[in-house]
């Protein structure tokens, strides 16, 4: 399976996906952790995360597919959210609330 259908099949198999550094228990950078707290504060409880550390392919692959240059990466019921700062941003607004619920 290639990286691109691989990272499609993740973001369909779950409702939130965290693409992050780390992992939830253990985020590697302050904006996947800042992104964690978010989520958790929002009330999800089932969070689905990927390291992109364990895997390069991933790692950069995620980046085309979202057209976004910048790791963590959110996914909600298979759409593209954003990054950290634009979690906060809705966080802040409750905009995020309100999809983590719907």
């Amino acid at each position: 399976m290639d990286t691109k259908a691989k990272i499609q099949e993740i973001v369909s198999s779950h409702p939130v996906v965290l693409f992050m550094k780390g992992n939830a228990q253990f985020p590697q950078c302050g904006f996947s952790g800042n992104a964690v707290n978010i989520l958790r504060s929002c009330g999800v409880e089932t969070l689905h995360t990927v390291n992109v550390l364990d895997d390069a392919d991933i790692r950069q692959g995620i980046k085309e597919f979202s057209n976004w240059p910048t790791i963590p990466q959110l996914y909600i019921n298979g759409e593209f959210i954003g990054g950290s700062d634009i979690m906060t941003e809705m966080h802040q607004s409750g905009e995020l609330q309100q999809l983590v619920k719907a």
